[in-house]
């Protein structure tokens, strides 16, 4: 993974092979952003005017390279759009140009960027994190590539490399960042080599290296403990389920996080069509954002209590899956007729709500590529979350946008809970059209145990970029999520 440092000397003189500033869109022309001082004295007045004549506009992300013909030590000044001139710029946007610029530099060994001249940690937490999810690359099946390496070695250019609480920041971006690198790992690789045996497999690794204690239970004791939902859905793959239990102990309030993991998902019988599979690798999203949000919360000393609960299946068709129509007992002992096999996710999710309240958290977040209508309601990237109380809700939507993960509140509407009544069982698995992620949230709540606060993510559309690489957002499997736990968790652990 690239690395990260922090610099006090002069940009001008630093030894790098490329030096990246801010520019702004100022109300006369292109504004230098703070920290530049230094290269625009070696580079002459010129310098605006060169950036100009090469195109840049100072719009945010663009990214604009001018050659310093020695003017300066670094050979390559790299101009970083930042959008209309402020004071102090939001954090997102100062993430999004850290990453643009990372990716732009591919093929670059060593770049230093001038994005934090005041030294405020949470900004230079937030360009640590851009820079070094701008140098991500999922290459694990590539045995040939032309394409130029990612940037090797990160420096942050900061007032006083003394500052704890500088390099505190800048510590926990590489932790944040890691942790991340990890969940698009998970999601970008292929089905033939995650099923949930090796899905789980991963997460016992990962766990044992880092000194959690971690519990896989296997098809038989699913059968043992009653998880109807889990075998249901696992019943007519060839790789059995599994259920995978982490606990991290910081000494601090109690947090159960869950997070589907559908390896693959084909639809089983109520098959998908073709090109709605392409990117069903996906599917365990979830369970990749709460392993690797458990590894940082434990990496960076979190002081909360955690219970992970990851239940992993892979749905598919054959003679001996789930039909619909086909009754399921739940590890609470509610009954669902499943109604759509393609209605996977909050089956499965169901098993580990109902198994992780009976520890007796004080707060249970789960996360989960659930439904296509949140593509709908929200579009790409923009979580949807849903809660039994309004003030979790409402923090875990802060905290998202503290991460720079966009989400919005959503509602769960009782009036819609008569949808998933069913006339042989006790629920069926997907109600009506209308409302379609409301209702998923509904069901899922059936299974929370009494009086605990509970929130539910649907990343369904921010977990993965179908399209062309953004900020530090790369095609694939974006590891979303991550940062909004971490960010709630530190919160938590902060108002303790």
């Amino acid at each position: 993974m690239t690395t990260l440092a922090l610099t006090s000397s002069s940009p001008a003189t630093l030894t790098v092979d490329a030096l990246v500033i801010g520019l702004a869109q100022g109300p006369n022309g292109l504004v230098l952003a703070a920290g530049a001082e230094t290269v625009a004295a070696a580079l002459g007045e010129g310098l605006l005017a060169a950036l100009t004549g090469l195109g840049a506009t100072g719009k945010a992300e663009e990214v604009t390279r001018l050659a310093t013909l020695g003017a300066t030590t670094p050979g390559v000044v790299v101009a970083v759009g930042l959008g209309p001139v402020a004071t102090v710029y939001d954090t997102e946007l100062l993430r999004r140009a850290a990453g643009a610029s990372i990716r732009a530099l591919a093929g670059t060994g060593k770049v230093a960027l001038v994005l934090t001249p005041t030294g405020d940690p949470v900004q230079v937490s937030a360009v640590g994190e851009g820079a070094l999810l701008g140098a991500y690359r999922f290459d694990r099946f590539r045995t040939t590539s032309d394409a130029p390496a990612p940037v090797a070695d990160v420096v942050l250019v900061v007032p006083d490399v003394r500052d704890e609480a500088v390099a505190a920041a800048a510590r926990r971006a590489e932790v944040v960042a890691r942790a991340v690198a990890l969940a698009r790992d998970l999601v970008n690789t292929p089905p033939s080599h995650l099923r949930p045996n090796d899905l789980a497999d991963v997460a016992r690794t990962e766990c044992e290296r880092a000194g959690l204690a971690v519990e896989v239970l296997d098809e038989k004791a699913l059968e043992q403990g009653g998880y109807g939902g889990i075998l249901g859905v696992g019943a007519g793959s060839s790789s059995p389920p599994r259920l995978v239990h982490i606990s991290y102990r910081g000494g601090g309030r109690k947090v159960a996080l869950i997070g589907k993991g559908i390896t693959f998902d084909s639809g089983g019988l109520s098959l998908k069509p073709a090109a709605s599979m392409e990117e069903m690798k996906m599917d365990m999203g979830g369970a990749a954002a709460v392993l690797a949000t458990v590894l940082a919360a434990a990496e960076l000393a979190l002081a909360v209590d955690l219970e992970a609960w990851v239940p992993m299946a892979e749905n598919m068709p054959s003679g001996t899956a789930i039909r619909p129509s086909d009754v399921l007992t739940m590890h609470n002992g509610l009954r669902v007729e499943v109604n759509n096999t393609d209605a996977e996710g909050r089956l499965i999710l169901a098993d580990a709500l109902s198994r992780a309240s009976q520890d007796g958290p004080e707060v249970m977040l789960d996360v989960a590529t659930l439904t296509g209508a949140q593509l709908v309601a929200l579009g790409a990237r923009t979580t949807g979350v849903m809660s039994n109380d309004d003030g979790l809700r409402a923090q875990v939507v802060e905290a998202a946008t503290e991460a720079g993960e966009g989400s919005w509140g959503m509602p769960l509407p009782p009036e819609l809970r008569k949808g998933l009544d069913s006339e042989i069982a006790d629920l069926v698995n997907t109600g009506p059209r209308e409302g379609g992620m409301l209702t998923a949230g509904l069901f899922l709540q059936e299974f929370v145990g009494e009086g605990i606060r509970w929130a539910h993510l649907d990343i369904a559309g921010p977990a993965y970029n179908s399209g062309e690489a953004y900020g530090y957002t790369s095609h694939g499997g974006t590891g979303a999520a991550v940062r909004t736990f971490v960010r709630y968790l530190e919160k938590l652990a902060a108002s303790s």
